[in-house]
């Protein structure tokens, strides 16, 4: 079915476009291009790759961190060192405080969302050709990061963190007079500022999520045009240059979603707002 689609650019872009979704209410797979909105429709292909790529992350650092040595470190305990040095960096010049937590979910977002960014660089019909031939399994997308639902849960995750340490330091009726009396220390703009300070409250998890997606979605859409719209003697031309550029892209990302989620926990965890 998918080499079908190769000679008509229109539906193979859409098949491109198109996520392995299960219906969960009647557990089935839904066919491509048939209507798939509904909330207990689940992107399968999202979630699953997610996963491997967060094993492959704990899995990698697992065994790093069980054999490493005092002496001349091998290429991935030195790639290893580099990356937690990197992070340590970071934190220590911008949390302001001392939670345990912070280091272990800063690499923990650096490594997964990388990774996940990563998976944009395979060529766009390597996989669903090999799932279609040795699954059958109509479509695929194989970059997490390029699916809203999941940057959006992954944001949605931060900010459960943000109010958990915005009562625990400042306690409930700290949080909520940081809510009401900023920026305006008056109570006759007590609605105003409570709009104000939730509006920003609530624009810290979209944008952070929207960002990512976003990103790379434009950057897989490139890749998805060029491979549809163009002949396959001059994709290279394009493919090459961009997937060198792309490379930048992808460890940006990376870095500004570990960024953002330390200083929105910064702030979540400072007296003073």
């Amino acid at each position: 079915m998918f080499l079908e689609q190769i000679s008509n650019p229109q539906k193979y872009i859409s098949h491109h476009l198109h996520h392995l979704q299960i219906d969960l209410f009647n557990f089935k797979i839904v066919k491509t291009g048939s209507i798939s909105s509904h909330f207990w429709i689940i992107n399968l292909d999202s979630i699953i790759f997610s996963f491997v790529l967060g094993c492959i992350f704990l899995t990698i650092f697992y065994t790093v961190a069980k054999k490493i040595t005092t002496g001349v470190p091998n290429k991935l305990q030195a790639c290893v060192e580099i990356i937690f040095e990197f992070i340590l960096s970071n934190v220590k010049n911008m949390f302001q405080g001392d939670n345990p937590l912070i280091a272990p979910l800063s690499l923990t977002v650096f490594a997964w969302v990388f990774l996940m960014n990563l998976m944009d660089l395979i060529p766009i019909d390597f996989m669903p050709l090999f799932f279609e031939n040795l699954f059958q399994i109509p479509a695929i997308r194989i970059v997490p990061s390029a699916d809203v639902n999941i940057t959006l849960s992954m944001s949605l995750s931060v900010f459960i963190l943000i109010l958990f340490y915005s009562i625990k330091i400042k306690g409930y009726a700290g949080f909520f007079k940081e809510l009401t009396l900023q920026p305006f220390n008056h109570p006759v703009f007590f609605i105003f500022n409570f709009l104000l300070e939730f509006v920003s409250l609530l624009s810290k998890p979209i944008s952070l999520g929207l960002r990512l997606f976003g990103n790379m979605y434009s950057g897989e859409m490139i890749f998805i045009l060029i491979a549809g719209l163009l002949p396959w003697w001059s994709q290279c031309f394009l493919n090459v240059p961009w997937a060198i550029f792309h490379i930048l892209i992808i460890f940006l990302q990376a870095f500004i979603f570990m960024v953002l989620t330390i200083v929105y926990l910064s702030i979540a965890s400072s007296q003073s707002h």
